[in-house]
């Protein structure tokens, strides 16, 4: 036989067993089953944050510290939370180091600060700073208030901050209406 012959012959054999394996082969077998499961999520109520009472420090005397105390009506800065119950939120207190008079065309400052016992945590809806409630932690410091736990249903769903502070006028400060904002931020954790 050529060598001619041969490679039709072995190229016919290798065609035919081809088609042999893509027509005449096996099938495969397969056993199958199916499961169905679902995605859920549940999102939780928004949080609601707000300033109740701004922190009064009333009228100031020159050369003279005056101190706004966490526990007295009309004096404590009192900012509440309201979210899902049984929620945990982290708690942050963005402090001023001054109070700003602009009047006249000039600034002026004064100074305020924070001690490490300026400010208390209440979990009851009905707090007020001078009855913060069961379960209250008070002489916490408020540059590092930490995660706290919402109450489990309402309407005690909700963490209260009363702050004070301490204002600190030179003996030469000018007169006038002194402000600065104390920013409040409550965040879930996912916890």
């Amino acid at each position: 036989m050529h060598c001619f012959s041969r490679m039709k012959l072995i190229t016919g054999l290798v065609a035919t067993v081809a088609l042999f394996a893509i027509v005449g082969g096996p099938s495969p077998v397969s056993a199958q089953e199916v499961a169905v499961g679902q995605a859920t999520a549940t999102v939780l109520q928004v949080l609601v944050v707000t300033a109740e009472a701004d922190l009064q420090f009333g009228d100031v005397m020159q050369g003279v510290p005056k101190t706004a105390d966490k526990a007295v009506v009309g004096e404590a800065g009192e900012f509440k939370v309201v979210g899902e119950g049984g929620a945990e939120v982290s708690l942050d207190l963005d402090l001023p180091e001054y109070l700003w008079n602009s009047a006249g065309g000039s600034e002026d400052r004064l100074q305020v600060s924070f001690g490490s016992t300026d400010a208390t945590i209440a979990f009851v809806n009905a707090a007020t700073p001078a009855v913060p409630g069961a379960g209250a932690v008070a002489d916490q410091n408020p540059v590092a208030l930490g995660d706290r736990t919402l109450g489990a249903a309402a309407p005690d769903n909700v963490v209260w901050v009363f702050l004070g502070g301490t204002v600190h006028p030179t003996i030469d400060q000018r007169a006038g209406s002194y402000a600065a904002d104390i920013v409040f931020t409550a965040a879930y954790t996912g916890q």
